[in-house]
């Protein structure tokens, strides 16, 4: 007895195919498909795997059943034994890959068909699976900057908020029994809390208006390009954004190179591989100046986005047919950059955030507590 996944298309096709291998099975059960175990890091590792049994001397369709074997997740199990199935009919890996797009993008693809016409696919497999954990790596890192302040203001503001909502309404009705003025802080602080809690509903919809229009934006290219544009603007996170691509698109262009792929190909699997859209936006640009016969590095810099230390490398690897180098040595500035960028931004936040939540949280006590050095002349008037 044995337990396994298949994909089918319906319940008739998967007891048919299992007729055909002479299984009969006990139970048959529908699986949901989820769309997070598509994401590139697993895929990579796939990849990377593959690539070591190529090493090995494993033929692929015996290879991709022994990867199908040692998977925890039942769809990728279902999926690289469809893979074995049609490479024992005959099918090569990328045709077998291509009717998968939402798994493997095309960059996969051209890597792999390259990889099968020179016969060094395990080579392909190996420089694609450490391409895709690099970009992970350094993709992970950028977000981890950007949340850090995020998180910490957040936590900040509902801190703040927890204050004003419970907190200061005790101190408030000690200090009204009292008759004596409040100082101006303490003043302050008791109108603000007494107007988040009359316009307290009003707070949910307008946390919610931001994200209502995130997510409208992602229906919309114009606002999407919009969004991506105030986004790469921001001064210091810009800078890591835009780091972050140009990394990712030398890292792709290297890679094409290298593998012998033409530039003008290469820019393709960029463009279908980036996720950001103002980025796709200027390759797909840049793409079509060079097909219609401007010089690589004219393209680029009329497309935008683009440094001058990218613009004169590039003129200087086209002019003397270093092209496959420059492009290389350009993934690894803008890679080591924005690893360092992303360090510098972590390091250099850490105490302003700290500064910045120390002050509102001690402006909120000295507020609440300033009234209680002045209880004393109050107690004294009211004995009197």
């Amino acid at each position: 007895m044995c337990e396994g996944a298949l994909w089918h298309e319906t319940r008739a096709q998967a007891l048919a195919s299992l007729e055909q291998q002479r299984i009969l099975p006990l139970a048959l059960r529908r699986k949901t498909v989820q769309n997070s175990l598509w994401r590139p890091r697993y895929s990579g590792e796939v990849i990377r795997q593959l690539a070591t049994l190529l090493q090995a001397g494993l033929p692929l369709a015996e290879g991709l059943e022994l990867l199908a074997q040692q998977q925890p997740h039942k769809q990728w199990q279902a999926l690289l034994r469809v893979l074995a199935q049609e490479l024992a009919n005959g099918v090569s890996l990328s045709s077998g890959l291509a009717q998968w797009p939402q798994v493997f993008p095309p960059l996969y693809l051209a890597m792999i068909r390259t990889g099968e016409l020179t016969g060094k696919l395990e080579r392909c497999c190996f420089q694609l699976a450490q391409q895709q954990q690099e970009q992970q790596r350094l993709t992970e890192k950028v977000k981890k900057a950007l949340r850090y302040p995020i998180v910490i203001l957040t936590l900040a503001l509902a801190l703040v908020v927890a204050m004003l909502f419970f907190v200061l309404p005790e101190f408030t009705a000690i200090y009204r029994t009292f008759n004596t003025p409040l100082p101006l802080l303490t003043q302050m602080v008791i109108h603000l809390g007494d107007a988040l809690a009359r316009y307290w509903p009003l707070l949910p919809p307008f946390f919610a208006i931001p994200l209502f229009i995130n997510r409208l934006a992602r229906r919309r290219p114009r606002w999407l390009l919009l969004r991506q544009r105030l986004f790469h603007a921001i001064p210091i996170a810009g800078r890591l954004l835009n780091g972050q691509q140009l990394s990712q698109v030398f890292t792709i262009l290297s890679l094409t190179q290298s593998a012998g792929i033409s530039f003008v190909q290469g820019l393709e699997s960029v463009e279908e591989t980036v996720g950001c859209p103002l980025w796709r936006q200027r390759i797909a640009q840049a793409r079509a100046e060079i097909i219609h016969g401007q010089p690589i590095w004219q393209a680029l810099t009329n497309c935008g986005g683009f440094t001058s230390l990218c613009l004169q490398l590039i003129r200087t690897g086209e002019a003397s047919g270093a092209l496959d180098t420059m492009l290389d040595n350009l993934a690894r500035h803008h890679s080591e950059q924005t690893h360092q960028q992303a360090d510098n931004l972590a390091t250099l936040l850490e105490p302003i955030l700290l500064v910045v939540t120390g002050t509102i949280v001690g402006v909120l006590v000295v507020a609440m507590y300033l009234p209680v050095f002045h209880l004393g002349d109050a107690l004294g008037t009211m004995g009197s």
